[in-house]
């Protein structure tokens, strides 16, 4: 019996995309196929193929493997906002960053950046005592069980305890992602990265250019090769213009036509399954650049005519090409989670793929959280004065760079749409015994608010209760 099932060695990302296009468009077999483009040349397929005849999944069939290092947490969280992503960064319950440092950005000038690097170190050294802290309260609290080794248990308080102290941490301090994407993800999202409000971001955009554009920095197996990674990318990743224009277009349009905000309460999880379609469309556009909740802005929308609901998608839409896709705001599903929460959090949840994420702008105007821990080891003063002076410093300094001194603590506001499975899951997984306490009260809250929306899918729903606890599993 033939054989039905061939492995492919890796192979370099566009030499890959070209030997798998190639076999789904003629009779040989991948062996013949892979033979063909060792003697051809794929960046003029693929010019030809994918960016002149827009054949996008082409782009899929090639993966590039990338690490960033020495970034900021806030860089980070920009580079893993894609839908088709893979990938993981450090760690803050595993990592130890009181020696870390932190990114100075690159939009302040020489006095903004000594006033931005003593508050910053500020915060690393109340994250080191704290730490410290609550290490010991959580020792005196949970002795170490006989059945547990010691090196195990040390390990475990210590995790807890930066599950704790990450909230003094700020968006500048420095971490490490790695991503496996497709081509054709990675060209969206250096496009993305290169419209970003954030210079640190641009610049990482032009930098994966040109990695593109040159040999692998580590190979597995060192066999001298110098070719470049996926060089035909390199040369069309100019800026996505749309995304840009539309977010000012869009801020501009709120700015001059949304009425006076009112006064609602900033509730942790709020949930709506919107019945028009429209008023859902618009209001998600709106979402990332108004101060208001997404049931205010809903309620607005669907109770607009026409003509001025119109207004917001051609806001939104006027400077489109034929290459560009429809924003992700128009991609409806059926329930909309409105969720304010710590960026720490969001650190953690924004990893889930299966769902549209938006967020406002980040800020010190929705407060900061304050873990019980920190009270309980006597750290409650050290703790508020420290969040204190950041957030005098936070409002001194110009946006977007003050953004990077925004301690993990920042409640903001966030909105995740997505269908009754990815609800059903992330309440199941983020509300587990071994996770943070701040995403497991979220995952939660979500579960009891679709438990009371669906009553007759609630049976399916399964969550632990954030009472629930065992701090020594990890």
């Amino acid at each position: 019996m033939p054989k039905r099932v061939i492995t492919v060695s890796p192979m370099p990302p566009e030499k890959c995309a070209y030997a798998l296009a190639r076999y789904s468009r003629s009779p040989d077999s991948i062996s013949q196929s892979m033979e063909w483009v060792r003697t051809h040349d794929s960046q003029k397929f693929l010019e030809s193929f994918y960016f002149q005849y827009g054949h996008a999944s082409i782009a899929d069939l090639g993966h590039v493997v990338l690490c960033f290092e020495g970034i900021s947490e806030l860089a980070a969280t920009e580079i893993e906002d894609e839908q088709l992503w893979d990938g993981q960064a450090r760690s803050s319950r595993y990592q130890d960053f009181s020696k870390s440092g932190f990114i100075t950005p690159p939009e302040f000038d020489a006095a903004q950046a000594a006033a931005y690097q003593e508050a910053a170190a500020k915060l690393l050294a109340g994250y080191n005592q704290i730490h410290a802290n609550v290490s010991e309260y959580l020792t005196e609290q949970l002795p170490r069980p006989d059945a547990m080794k010691p090196e195990v248990y040390k390990r475990n308080i210590a995790a807890r305890a930066f599950d704790v102290a990450r909230y003094l941490l700020c968006f500048g301090i420095p971490t490490g992602v790695g991503q496996v994407t497709s081509i054709r993800t990675l060209e969206r999202q250096i496009r993305r990265l290169k419209a970003s409000e954030y210079g640190e971001i641009r610049e990482l955009a032009g930098e994966i250019a040109e990695a593109c554009s040159a040999p692998p920095c580590c190979q597995w197996e060192t066999n001298g090769t110098s070719e470049a990674l996926a060089p035909t990318l390199a040369r069309h990743v100019e800026s996505d213009e749309h995304l840009a224009r539309s977010r000012e277009n869009l801020r501009q349009w709120a700015a001059q036509n949304l009425p006076p905000a009112q006064l609602e309460s900033h509730e942790a999880v709020d949930l709506m399954k919107p019945a028009d379609a429209t008023a859902d469309i618009v209001a998600t556009l709106l979402y990332p650049v108004a101060d208001r909740s997404y049931r205010e802005l809903y309620r607005l929308a669907s109770c607009w005519s026409t003509a001025q609901r119109s207004e917001v998608m051609d806001a939104a839409l006027e400077s489109r090409t034929r290459r560009d896709e429809l924003l992700r705001s128009f991609r409806n599903v059926p329930y909309a989670y409105d969720i304010v929460m710590d960026i720490g959090a969001y650190r953690d949840l924004h990893r889930h793929r299966r769902c549209q994420q938006f967020r406002q702008e980040y800020s010190t105007r929705l407060g900061f959280e304050t873990p019980e821990a920190i009270q309980k080891s006597g750290s409650g003063e050290l703790y508020a004065s420290l969040v204190s002076q950041a957030s005098n410093v936070v409002t001194s300094l110009p946006e977007p760079g003050s953004h990077y001194l925004l301690p993990l603590a920042t409640r903001s506001r966030f909105l995740f749409k997505m269908d009754f499975a990815e609800a059903e899951y992330i309440s199941r997984v983020r509300s587990g015994v071994k996770g943070h306490f701040s995403y497991r009260n979220i995952a939660w809250q979500m579960k009891e608010k679709m438990a009371a929306i669906e009553p007759e899918l609630a049976r399916f729903l399964e969550a632990t209760p954030p009472w629930v606890e065992d701090p020594l599993q990890r």
